[in-house]
């Protein structure tokens, strides 16, 4: 049992609240999964500019000279801003492949959490409210925004194991439920070269997407493939720079519920983490469909 939410802002008047509501829903899903908890925002761009969020369990010594160590690694000038056992790393776009092997090679210990244009990925092992108050994430500005709260069932509990997981560029997942051919899937995409760096199911999940869409599919066609091709049980939520998507599984035995307004989308596992959500008397509320598609795109 986890606890999913999803925020899609239509009305940008909103975006620097999404940070605050997002986090009111996460909290509110505390009993769903009270062991680690994650969000990923999509905030702010600059043309030609990439970032990619790391994490440390050492931050204190991974990060005192990581700009500088990758500056003179990649060539160009790398950016630094840390917000606990985070940082947000700024760098030519065309840099992050280099990046991520230089890291790998300098800081092998540290785990890349995401990068794109527009993502940051926070998330650590605790309860949902103490992983928001470290990272300050009621003041993040954006778009629109997915997280999660995570009751481990079938993996320790680790920030590696945490939600959500990203496998291509501005793309995350977050999952309730569990793949049963996550094994013999996993095989298969990382022969294909799709990055896979943790036993999770959701990352295998996520790394089917990623796959499907390096291969001419859109987000929609993935998440339609995913029906055919991903055993076991599953709700999805998948953000990517320009929207966020939902579909669940044909038998849909993890519960889910949407409302949309004027001026947003909204996703909860349960209506609770709706209710304090602006104008949320006034919303059209209902249940997605099993096998169906769902996506919302600026």
């Amino acid at each position: 049992m986890c606890g999913i939410v999803g925020l899609f802002l239509k009305d940008q008047t909103l975006e620097p609240r999404l940070g605050s509501m997002l986090t009111d829903m996460l909290i509110t899903m505390t009993d769903r999964g009270p062991d680690s908890a994650g969000i990923a925002i999509y905030g702010s761009q600059s043309a030609g500019q990439a970032k990619m969020t790391v994490q440390s369990d050492d931050p204190d010594a991974d990060f005192a000279t990581l700009a500088s160590d990758l500056s003179a690694a990649v060539g160009t000038e790398v950016n630094l801003r840390a917000n606990d056992t985070h940082a947000v790393l700024s760098m030519q776009a065309d840099k992050v492949d280099t990046a991520r092997q230089a890291i790998r090679e300098m800081r092998p210990a540290m785990r890349v959490m995401s990068d794109g244009d527009a993502i940051e990925i926070y998330k650590e092992v605790g309860l949902p409210k103490d992983v928001a108050a470290r990272f300050s994430l009621s003041s993040m500005h954006g778009s629109h925004g997915i997280g999660h709260t995570r009751m481990a069932t079938e993996s320790a509990v680790t920030t590696e194991g945490a939600h959500p997981f990203s496998t291509g560029g501005d793309q995350c997942l977050v999952h309730n439920g569990s793949l049963s051919n996550h094994n013999a899937l996993r095989r298969k995409l990382m022969r294909e070269g799709v990055r896979i760096e943790s036993m999770n199911d959701t990352e295998v999940g996520a790394a089917y997407l990623t796959w499907k869409m390096q291969n001419g599919a859109t987000l929609g066609e993935a998440l339609e493939s995913s029906l055919e091709d991903l055993d076991g049980f599953f709700t999805f939520v998948v953000g990517t720079k320009d929207g966020f998507g939902v579909v669940r599984d044909p038998i849909a035995c993890k519960p889910a519920v949407m409302a949309e307004t004027d001026q947003y989308v909204a996703f909860g596992s349960e209506y609770r983490a709706l209710v304090n959500l602006p104008g949320i008397e006034d919303a059209r509320v209902w249940e997605p469909e099993p096998a169906t598609v769902y996506f919302w795109s600026h």
